[in-house]
């Protein structure tokens, strides 16, 4: 979740905290180049990792932390080194500080939400809403089991799932025009729509929210989280 994001954001921490380590982006073409990442770096000792690998990465770990086991999600790993042997344990910090930045926004009708898309996102946002008591519903473009499509949001289902979560890359940079299928019309000032992006920092999702009365929130305050999290992570 932002590549520039998270280089500025470890490196001035780095500075701040006055150690001498460097946050480096890896772009990975196919996740089988890794082993060789691990092994020929030897003083990497943590990755954050982004889409579409959080899902696909977690075969290649050692160990997975309880929340990233249940979630099926991974976006922070932590190596351990001893010699000439590197242990790496999968964690999840997007759920977290996907519940922190959510709770504050909850009204008393936001009981029920709709998660547009499956993806590893997707999974750390239900872990996030089952920790707060809020029952969801998946949305996919496919008929998946247990999931609706976009064809069967009528005006009942946006009245009675107030809470509507993105988190496809619909309507991400550069791609700024593109925005989930859902039926904009129906939605009023009872709804709460949250885009897991941030870059724009006004989705066309959030624009036709609130054209329509909704609360709308992006994921910036999310991802600053998520990356206080993983600091967390590498330095327990």
């Amino acid at each position: 979740m932002g590549h520039s994001f998270s280089k500025d954001f470890f490196n001035n921490k780095f500075l701040s905290e006055k150690l001498e380590a460097e946050y480096v982006n890896f772009e990975i073409p196919d996740l089988n180049d890794l082993p060789t990442i691990v092994k020929t770096q030897k003083n990497l000792y943590g990755l954050n990792v982004t889409t579409p690998y959080k899902e696909k990465i977690i075969p290649m770990l050692d160990e997975m932390d309880s929340c990233a086991k249940e979630i099926g999600a991974v976006n922070v790993i932590k190596f351990t080194r001893s010699k000439d042997k590197v242990r790496l344990k999968g964690f999840n910090s997007d759920w977290k500080a996907f519940a922190l930045t959510l709770e504050g926004l909850l009204k008393p009708n936001h009981r029920k939400a709709l998660i547009l898309g499956t993806g590893g996102a997707s999974k750390a946002v239900a872990y996030a809403l089952k920790s707060l008591g809020i029952e969801y519903l998946f949305v996919s473009r496919t008929g998946k089991d247990g999931a609706l499509t976009y064809e069967d949001l009528d005006v009942n289902v946006i009245e009675d799932y107030s809470i509507i979560i993105n988190s496809t890359p619909q309507g991400m940079y550069p791609n700024v025009n593109n925005y989930p299928p859902i039926p904009y019309e129906y939605l009023t000032d009872k709804n709460l729509l949250y885009d897991l992006l941030y870059n724009p920092e006004k989705t066309v999702f959030m624009i036709k929210g609130e054209a329509q009365g909704a609360q709308t929130k992006n994921g910036l305050e999310m991802l600053l989280l998520q990356a206080i999290i993983g600091w967390q992570i590498w330095n327990d």
